[in-house]
């Protein structure tokens, strides 16, 4: 029978039903540590009391008004935002994709404003990903996600990744911003060195033009900082933020300076659902978790505890695995045999990988992990492993 489902996703046979902590539970009843989170979504796990909480309590009282009226929970979680990091506006999206559309229209928006009517395009990187809008494929520029789609939205900028020399080259009269992943995670978990940050930024400084982050994947704690880009003590313009903000709730938000900001006036964009009460009540509890020190210097301890044996996996298994990479707990294996094989051999263990570009499967997982859970993970990864090497 076909489904009835558009197949835009190639989806492996499991059917999870239940979700507790770290675990997912398939319908047959077998139990799945999970590091995938929903690809870095879930930052507390399946069912945090805390998020159950907070939804329950706000769904009894108020689920949806709609942008033309105040929304107290919205005000409190951007309030909440701006304290906890560089910008001075937040607008509330649904996802990562919503919040690239505007990230890009606010860039171009804010030269607009200022008479420079020319200056729109936007430099990007290779291995980017920014969804899978029509803003967002143009953004990344691969044939892979462009191919088919006719002709694309102008005025980006495709360069190599990381080659300083060739962004400043490419700087023009024409440039309105930078937009770059921190680390790239669909781009096979690829980090940006804080000096390459630092350049960036110093450039943006430099020429004039605007930075914007984008820190769907690797923002909200998940690189043991609240966003990755602390790391390297820089401040961006724009930010594209998503997937863990919501903990499993479809919610997104675009941050920003008030003078990149200075363009978005009333109708320039909006959102039916963007910033609903509901969404933004569990953001609150999101946000009052993980971004407490304690927790933030939690998640950086578990990442060496995950890093260290990794390690040892690798060299334990030099035909399967070539390198760890990535920060945090954004971490990835990079892939000796087609990764498809080794996440196959990590559902039969169990054990919820992502795969990502570059032959790369993504250790993605909640947040609040246990160190024991660390442990069953690194046994099963080895165990996935071992049964690679019965075919290699």
């Amino acid at each position: 029978m076909t489904s009835s489902i558009l197949p835009t996703y190639a989806r492996a046979p499991l059917t999870f039903v239940k979700g507790e902590g770290s675990w997912l539970i398939e319908q047959d009843g077998r139990r799945f540590l999970d590091f995938g989170a929903g690809i870095a979504v879930n930052a507390l796990g399946h069912a945090h009391p805390a998020l159950v909480s907070a939804l329950n309590e706000q769904a009894q009282n108020l689920w949806h008004v709609s942008n033309l009226y105040e929304i107290p929970q919205q005000q409190e979680l951007a309030d909440k935002l701006v304290d906890l990091t560089f910008a001075d506006k937040v607008f509330f999206t649904n996802s990562g994709t919503e919040s690239c559309e505007l990230a890009i229209k606010m860039a171009r928006k804010y030269w607009y404003d200022k008479g420079a009517e020319d200056r729109f395009e936007i430099i990007a990187f290779t291995g980017s990903f920014h969804g899978r809008s029509s803003a967002g494929i143009a953004a990344a520029g691969s044939e892979k996600l462009t191919k088919g789609f006719g002709p694309l939205l102008p005025g980006f900028v495709h360069l190599n990744w990381a080659d300083h020399d060739a962004v400043e080259a490419a700087i023009t009269s024409k440039t309105a911003a930078i937009i770059v992943e921190p680390l790239q995670g669909e781009g096979g978990i690829r980090l940006l060195p804080d000096e390459c940050l630092k350049e960036l930024r110093r450039l943006c400084y430099e020429h004039g033009i605007l930075l914007i982050l984008d820190e769907v994947q690797c923002g909200m704690g998940r690189t043991g900082k609240l966003f990755a880009h602390e790391w390297a003590g820089i401040e961006p313009d724009i930010m594209m933020v998503a997937k863990g903000i919501g903990g499993g709730f479809p919610l997104g938000a675009v941050l920003a300076t008030e003078n990149a900001a200075s363009g978005m006036i009333a109708g320039t964009h909006g959102s039916t659902y963007g910033g609903n009460p509901l969404a933004c009540a569990v953001g609150c509890a999101v946000i009052d978790h993980v971004a407490d020190d304690a927790f933030l210097e939690g998640v950086r301890l578990k990442s060496g505890l995950l890093r260290q044996p990794l390690e040892s996996l690798v060299a334990a298994h030099p035909d399967i695995f070539e390198e760890v990479r990535g920060s945090g707990l954004m971490l990835g294996l990079k892939c000796k045999i087609s990764n498809s094989d080794v996440l196959k051999a990590c559902y039969e263990a169990h054990l919820i990988t992502v795969p990502a570009a570059d032959n790369v499967i993504r250790l993605l997982p909640p947040l609040n992990l246990s160190n024991q859970e660390i442990t069953e993970a690194v046994a099963r990864l080895d165990q996935a492993a071992k049964a690679c090497e019965t075919f290699v």
